[in-house]
């Protein structure tokens, strides 16, 4: 699948910069690592020149989204805090949520649709939260949260990419990019709604102005694709995927993540199913790394062909997850997929 041609955008000022991202990263360092970059020989072999996996996999949800929760429950005032919070999360994003609450003594409600994997329901259970699962969708459930949320004394709506302090939080990994390698000209980041690609888009682009950013998702169900070929957030179905952690839309009135998207991301790349299975049973068998498939589009991307780093420069490729359902590793490890 080639880029997603987006009509030109006129550069407009957006909802997060560098100082928001600084700001908030007190916060997000009192849950979140600073996650380590690890050279990829396999990938800098195939390409001729320098890859690196940046290892969000190690954070204690197994995920990035442990930033923006932090960054955001950290901002809230003590009477928010005490109404309680509440988000709607393919899994990952209510687990970091989950998780910084129960640090923080705060009760959470995590809303999902009837589409989330067993494992990531069991791990949510574990952590003490409240979970409110129905719907055929991730935008059912995010209308169950938001509903919630507008009720007199309800809980206090955690986004999980439509609120600037989220995404600002997420940003703290892509200034962890840039301090780690300042020679990185490349990066390859997961993209969904565009919490992770905005967040870390800002930073880089901020410090190191020549990288270019690439977006990476799965070929069916691409919300963030679809819409910036279109010049306008799109709807579509979700359709099942490896990368289960990319499913839902982007918000029909996104003013946060799609014009950051629109302006500063210079490229969206899909990836097939069978390009993401290869790539999850490479992390593992090169690695010994668990990513999830939504992790590991990236990957995908460069193995597959579908971007070319350059050899002059180095590519950081963001692993953005590790929470892959244990039948699914076990049939990678087996060779089974």
């Amino acid at each position: 699948m080639g880029p997603a041609n987006p009509p030109s955008v006129p550069a407009t000022p957006l909802p997060v910069d560098l100082d928001a991202i600084e700001a908030i990263r007190a916060d997000v360092e009192r849950h979140a690592l600073r996650t380590p970059l690890s050279r990829s020989n396999a990938l800098s072999e195939l390409i001729d020149g320098d890859v690196d996996l940046k290892l969000e996999t190690v954070q204690p949800t197994g995920s990035f989204k442990i930033r923006g929760a932090a960054a955001k429950l950290g901002s809230l005032a003590p009477d928010e805090l005490e109404r309680g919070v509440i988000t709607a999360s393919t899994g990952n994003h209510g687990r970091a949520v989950a998780h910084v609450a129960r640090a923080m003594g705060v009760e959470a409600t995590i809303c999902l649709s009837d589409n989330v994997p067993a494992g990531k329901v069991a791990d949510l259970e574990r952590l003490g939260c409240t979970l409110d699962i129905g719907g055929p969708s991730q935008d059912a459930a995010f209308e169950r949260a938001i509903a919630a949320s507008d009720q007199d004394e309800g809980p206090t709506l955690v986004h999980a990419f439509l609120d600037p302090v989220v995404v600002a939080g997420q940003g703290t990994c892509g200034l962890e990019i840039a301090e780690q390698r300042p020679d990185c000209g490349l990066v390859l980041v997961p993209l969904s709604g565009g919490g992770l690609i905005s967040g870390i888009a800002v930073a880089v682009r901020a410090m190191l102005p020549d990288a270019r950013i690439i977006g990476v998702s799965m070929e069916h169900g691409a919300a963030m694709y679809e819409s910036v070929r279109a010049g306008q957030p799109v709807q579509l179905d979700e359709a099942e995927t490896l990368a289960d952690s990319l499913q839902g839309g982007v918000g029909s009135e996104n003013d946060v993540t799609f014009p950051i998207v629109q302006q500063l991301v210079d490229d969206i790349v899909l990836v097939s199913e069978d390009e993401l299975a290869d790539a999850m049973g490479f992390a593992l068998r090169e690695h010994r790394l668990v990513v999830e498939g939504a992790g590991a589009v990236g990957i995908a991307a460069i193995r597959a062909g579908r971007v070319r780093p350059s050899p002059a420069t180095t590519t950081v490729v963001v692993c953005s997850g590790a929470n892959a359902e244990l039948a699914t590793i076990a049939r990678l490890a087996s060779g089974e997929m």
